[in-house]
């Protein structure tokens, strides 16, 4: 299984990792080809050989003359959408640019869709995203893993003022990953290269079990002395049912607030539940319990990251009659997964697919999607999802 390890012992930005395919073998004139394809306006790639600390690495400069720095979520996606790059490039830049758009709406509270991009919303931003997406494909990349990040220290100076290293949506999309800081007092781990490896990347583990085939280093936009400012790429083959590189599954850290309620009615928990997915939960669930005075009584429970926490608890105390619920650090493992479109009888289902390291699949139907054919169709519920089983 081919495999790309980021080794992020100086951070990463966009452009570090855009620097580092090149060197590994993408075809510069190929991306440049690919990128011409988003139908923007005229700009250059600047590659040129570099030395940082000893070690010769690719720094990748973008000039460009659009000076639009401020970009909605929406304009971006479809700016990708409606270009002519391959569909898994697109895919993958669009997941990329939500990740990123969810660390920005959770920092500013404000929906996701309503959010716009300062600094990462300039075209040399795009580029890298976009670039990367375009050289994982083309790289025939199946796998991610990432080593602890650094992210540096100090402070910077960005479009809402001075912020502390590392910035709030990088923290933000760090979570559940492992961070340090070491080194020159600098921004290390930018918001592009926080949002590329956490989206892509399956887990955080020290050097996997791998087949070097290609190392590269990808050069930052800074020179520091004795400090080597560079990513290293390790790409090489894995064994796909090598049990400890965990068989593609992706461990995050999330929280888990529960609150016992003896004096509420189902209609009030259903309606909560339907605020608390509304709100961002992954899973919300009602448990029967007893409590004292053998009063039957109910355990609420939600599962939710990090940054939706005051969201939660805000509608807890809003929605229910709870004076306090407890909250847990918990870790999650979950398989990566896709999802298809299928026709069926002028439906179009959704097909959910999940992929153990062995290689083998697991699939579901979604279930409304199912339940809205056998309602336009007359058939039974059940036939219909056994049907699309099979496809």
């Amino acid at each position: 299984m081919k495999t790309l390890y980021f080794d992020c012992f100086a951070g990463a930005s966009g452009n570090m990792i855009l620097g580092a395919l090149i060197s590994a073998g993408l075809d510069q004139d190929f991306l440049f080809d690919e990128l011409k394809k988003l139908h923007i306006s005229d700009f250059k790639l600047e590659t040129k050989k570099v030395d940082r600390s000893g070690i010769n690495a690719l720094h990748v400069n973008v000039i460009t003359d659009d000076q639009k720095n401020h970009r909605h979520l929406s304009e971006i996606v479809k700016l990708i959408e409606a270009s002519g790059i391959q569909d898994k490039a697109k895919s993958i830049a669009i997941k990329i640019f939500r990740r990123l758009g969810e660390a920005e709406a959770a920092v500013h509270g404000i929906d996701v869709e309503k959010i716009h991009f300062h600094e990462v919303g300039a075209m040399d931003a795009i580029i890298d995203i976009v670039g990367s997406a375009i050289g994982f494909t083309e790289l025939g990349i199946e796998r991610f893993y990432n080593s602890p990040i650094n992210v540096g220290s100090g402070f910077i100076e960005a479009a809402h003022g001075i912020l502390p290293v590392p910035p709030p949506a990088v923290a933000n999309l760090l979570i559940g990953n492992k961070i340090y800081s070491y080194g020159p007092e600098s921004e290390l781990t930018t918001p592009t290269g926080a949002a590329i490896i956490s989206t892509l990347s399956t887990s955080c583990i020290k050097l996997p079990k791998i087949s070097p085939e290609v190392v590269a280093f990808g050069a930052g936009s800074r020179s520091f002395d004795g400090f080597p400012n560079v990513l290293r790429i390790i790409i090489g083959t894995t064994d796909r049912a090598d049990s400890k590189l965990e068989s593609q599954y992706k461990l995050e850290t999330l929280k888990l607030i529960e609150t016992n309620l003896d004096n509420t009615t189902g209609e009030q928990l259903a309606y909560f539940q339907e605020r608390a997915f509304e709100a961002g939960a992954l899973d919300c669930w009602v448990t029967p319990i007893h409590m004292k005075k053998s009063r039957p009584a109910f355990l609420l429970s939600v599962l939710c990251k990090a940054e939706i926490v005051d969201q939660i608890s805000e509608l807890l105390f809003r929605e229910t009659p709870t004076l306090g619920f407890r909250i847990k650090t918990v870790e999650r493992a979950s398989l990566e997964r896709e999802f298809r479109k299928v026709e069926y009888n002028g439906n179009s289902i959704t097909i959910k697919e999940a992929f153990l390291g062995n290689g083998a699949a697991k699939s579901s139907v979604e279930f409304e999607d199912a339940k809205k054919a056998a309602v336009a169709t007359g058939k039974a519920l059940r036939e219909i999802q056994a049907e699309l089983a099979r496809k």
